[in-house]
C-alpha cells in the first residue's frame, strides 16, 4: 500500500468517525425531544452569557440563519426564550433564557454533560486531551492550507 492510498483511507475514516459523532449527537438529541440544532442553541444560550445573539449561534455551529431564526422562535413560544436588544446595538437582540427556559435547558443540558462525562471519564483524561489537540492541529494546518475562506 502505498502513502497515498494510506493518507486516503485515514482521511476516509476521519469523514466516518466525524459523521458517526455528529449521528450520535443528533440520535441524543432525538431521544430527548428536540433535533440536534435546538440542542446546540440551548448550549450556546447556556453558555453565551449577556453576548449570545443569533448570529453567534449561526456561526458558531454553521447554522443558517433563518434556521436559528425558526427554533428560536419556537424557543420564545414554549416562553423559554426572551430577546432584549444590545445597548451597544439596538438591532441586535440578547437572547436569554426565562425561568422556565433555563429549568428546561438545565434538565437537558445535565443529561447531555453527564453522557459526555461518561465518555471522558472511559476515555480517560489523557486521550480527550490529546482527541482535542489533535482536532486543533488538524482545523489549523487544514485552514492553513486553503480550507478555511476567512
Amino acid at each position: 500500500m502505498n502513502g497515498c492510498t494510506v493518507f486516503a483511507e485515514e482521511l476516509r475514516r476521519y469523514y466516518e468517525v466525524w459523521q458517526e459523532t455528529n449521528s450520535v449527537y443528533e440520535e441524543w438529541a432525538k431521544a430527548h425531544g428536540i433535533s440536534l440544532n435546538c440542542l446546540l442553541m440551548l448550549v450556546s444560550i447556556d453558555e453565551g452569557g449577556e453576548g449570545c445573539t443569533q448570529k453567534k449561534i449561526s456561526s458558531q455551529w454553521m447554522i443558517p440563519k433563518q434556521t436559528v431564526n425558526m427554533l428560536l422562535k419556537d424557543l420564545e413560544n414554549k416562553h423559554f426564550v426572551e430577546l432584549f436588544p444590545l445597548p451597544q446595538d439596538k438591532r441586535t437582540k440578547q437572547i436569554r433564557f426565562t425561568p422556565e427556559g433555563k429549568a428546561y435547558a438545565d434538565a437537558v443540558l445535565s443529561e447531555l454533560r453527564k453522557a459526555e462525562l461518561f465518555v471522558i471519564e472511559k476515555m480517560g483524561l489523557e486521550r480527550i486531551r490529546i482527541l482535542n489537540e489533535n482536532m486543533a492541529l488538524f482545523a489549523s494546518l487544514f485552514s492553513e492550507a486553503g480550507g478555511d475562506d476567512a
